[in-house]
């Protein structure tokens, strides 16, 4: 079983340090960078490690250990190469690419050499269809690659070499990059230079300047406000609604609810939740909405057409908590009438 250095351990509370302590596992992708970056991939002993110091089981950490493909579970070598065959790539001559390193390297899919320097895999897609083929080492870029320009690249790392990628800093190794994922600088020289950008990616940039497009102008140092007291943005001139022809009276959102409440509410909606399908409120839609009674009707008829299961109880749901509503529903909305006739004197 590894034993991890006491820099990784030192780093490893820099990385919890981060984060609030009520929220300590969140620290848990840059943490299994971490150990990547000292044993080469996740290991039993990386995953035992991530969970002492979180205060998690192994299983937890081994649930995403394997569900990101960036963390790998056995030993892999110093250059990662992928090799894109999805459609766009693949008709360009990706696949081509892949079997001729494939049967070079004497490796298949997410095989290593016997020297332990390439590990060669299958990628689905590298987000690069405008440079195809393309390959990544450690996840940079060559692009426009053939079988014999792919097979040169390896040659040279299997070498000593570290050749330049068409786009992107310098290459670094599994372990080099592991470092800076977990969120540590690389003191390298030169580790972060000599990055090239790529002629289609300028191409709108380019485009643009002809035509004399620009984005509005915006300050990248203007705070973002947290809505805490003391922190409230200037007022601002609500902006008036453009008219739908709804006779409807606006119902003002519900900002002091959660996201979550808000989506909550609207899938399950009930009496008091101001969204358009719910029986008996009113909303800002467009026409009259149907009455309660009218949707009583509506369900009845519905429970109706629906043929008893085997159980011989009705098919579909239990309309306990639906009738409920609707009465409640029924209830407010006679409220609601005397309210409006009240105002109307």
């Amino acid at each position: 079983m590894t034993v991890f250095t006491e820099e990784t351990r030192t780093r490893a509370r820099e990385i919890i340090a981060r984060y609030p302590a009520d929220r300590s596992r969140s620290a848990l992708l840059p943490l299994l960078h971490l150990v990547q970056a000292e044993e080469g991939y996740v290991s039993p002993a990386g995953v035992a490690f991530c969970a002492e110091v979180l205060g998690l089981n192994k299983a937890q950490v081994g649930a995403v250990a394997s569900f990101y493909t960036m963390y790998k579970r056995r030993p892999t070598g110093d250059w990662l190469v992928s090799v894109c065959t999805n459609t766009m790539c693949n008709v360009l001559g990706g696949q081509e690419v892949y079997d001729t390193l494939a049967e070079h390297l004497g490796v298949g899919h997410d095989e290593t050499t016997a020297d332990g320097k390439v590990t060669l895999e299958h990628a689905e897609c590298l987000a690069a269809c405008d440079y195809g083929p393309v390959m990544t080492v450690n996840y940079d870029f060559f692009d426009g690659v053939d079988p014999q320009s792919a097979v040169g690249v390896v040659d040279e790392l299997r070498a000593g070499g570290r050749p330049t990628p068409s786009r992107g800093a310098r290459l670094c190794t599994l372990k080099e990059m592991a470092v800076q994922l977990a969120g540590f600088a690389d003191e390298r020289e030169g580790a972060v230079a000599d990055g090239v950008p790529g002629e289609p990616t300028l191409r709108g940039l380019r485009l643009a300047q002809q035509h004399g497009i620009s984005a509005p102008g915006f300050d990248p140092n203007t705070p973002i406000r947290s809505g805490k007291a003391g922190d409230k943005p200037a007022p601002a001139t609500p902006a008036k609604a453009a008219p739908t022809g709804s006779t409807a009276p606006d119902v003002a959102a519900p900002d002091r609810k959660s996201p979550q409440v808000r989506t909550a509410e609207t899938r399950q909606p009930d009496a008091k939740t101001a969204v358009p399908d719910a029986p008996g409120t009113k909303g800002p839609v467009d026409g009259q909405p149907p009455a309660s009674g009218d949707a009583r009707a509506a369900e009845a008829a519905g429970v109706a057409a629906n043929k008893p299961a085997g159980d011989a109880k009705p098919a579909g749901d239990d309309t306990g908590a639906q009738e409920r509503n609707l009465r409640e529903a029924e209830s407010t909305s006679g409220q609601d009438s005397a309210h409006d006739k009240g105002a109307q004197k």
